[in-house]
């Protein structure tokens, strides 16, 4: 009889078929990082009358006259970006919060992009988080996105979560609360994106696509609609390191990649939670997207 190893046992016990919270990770990347004064890492990119900090927890807001967004000083070839988040409850179908990578202002109309994207809802509804990566697209409707969408495991309204990206040459890993919801390796140069990108946010008003692809729009009715920000997190090469730089890794392995619970807990996420994903979209041409092949 072969031997099944203990994380196994433990990982199927604390995840029969109904249920609802992802198991450990066991791993917890966040704690590698020392948490960023907003001022020091980051800048207004847009809407300054619409941000606030307080106790280096920023508050930004969209209401009929403006969103609001912010960029990193610098840019990055490869990190750890992460930070916790709070979102607006209620009504918030056609908004959308955003935390995500982008080269956009350094290469207008042929840009690289990695998104954590929380998509606006109706009453009584969830928030989907959305993850995507383009490569070398302008974002008008030409792009090719490659979105995979879940259903969290608790209400983001009710209390900060910590949501990241870690961006290597190899792999991009999303996290949430230190588990991993979605790997994107890099099974070529022209299905990833590898020149330098600053890390945003913002909130902002994306009616034509956000809730059910355009159906419910922002109200304003029920304005301002607020995203809180804390715990920065952000460690790794900048685009101005020495090329010695050594890119993080999500796992203990220096060398990247998942450990193998990291994995479980993923798939279980996947399994359980995971509402879209556009390699099993038949609508979609496949020919453009040949990471999905096999």
């Amino acid at each position: 009889m072969a031997l099944i190893p203990l994380f196994a046992i433990l990982f199927f016990m604390a995840s029969p078929s109904n249920s609802y919270w992802p198991p450990s990770p066991s791993y917890r990347p966040s704690s590698k990082f020392r948490p960023v004064n907003f001022y020091k890492g980051f800048r207004n990119l847009w809407g300054p009358q619409h941000q606030s900090i307080d106790q280096n927890a920023l508050t930004i807001w969209l209401d009929r006259t403006s969103g609001s967004g912010f960029k990193s000083v610098r840019p990055f070839r490869s990190g750890y970006f992460g930070s916790s988040i709070k979102l607006h409850p209620g009504y918030t179908a056609g908004v959308i919060t955003a935390f995500y990578l982008s080269n956009n202002e350094a290469h207008p109309g042929f840009h690289d992009e990695v998104d954590i994207e929380f998509l606006g809802t109706t009453f009584g509804k969830p928030y989907t988080l959305q993850t995507n990566v383009y490569i070398r697209g302008s974002g008008d409707g030409t792009i090719i996105g490659r979105e995979m969408k879940f259903h969290l495991w608790f209400d983001p309204t009710q209390n900060f979560h910590h949501y990241a990206i870690l961006w290597s040459p190899k792999e991009i890993i999303f996290l949430v609360d230190d588990i991993p919801i979605r790997r994107y390796p890099r099974k070529s140069a022209e299905t990833f994106p590898l020149r330098p990108m600053w890390l945003y946010g913002s909130i902002w008003d994306a009616s034509s696509w956000a809730t059910e692809d355009g159906k419910y729009k922002a109200d304003y009715r029920y304005q301002p609609f607020v995203a809180r920000y804390t715990n920065f997190k952000v460690g790794g090469c900048s685009a101005y390191a020495s090329r010695w730089c050594h890119p993080v890794s999500a796992s203990p392995y220096r060398s990247g990649g998942l450990t193998r619970r990291q994995y479980w807990t993923m798939r279980w996420v996947q399994k359980y939670h995971m509402v879209y994903n556009y390699c099993q979209d038949p609508k979609r041409d496949h020919r453009l997207t040949p990471e999905c092949w096999g």
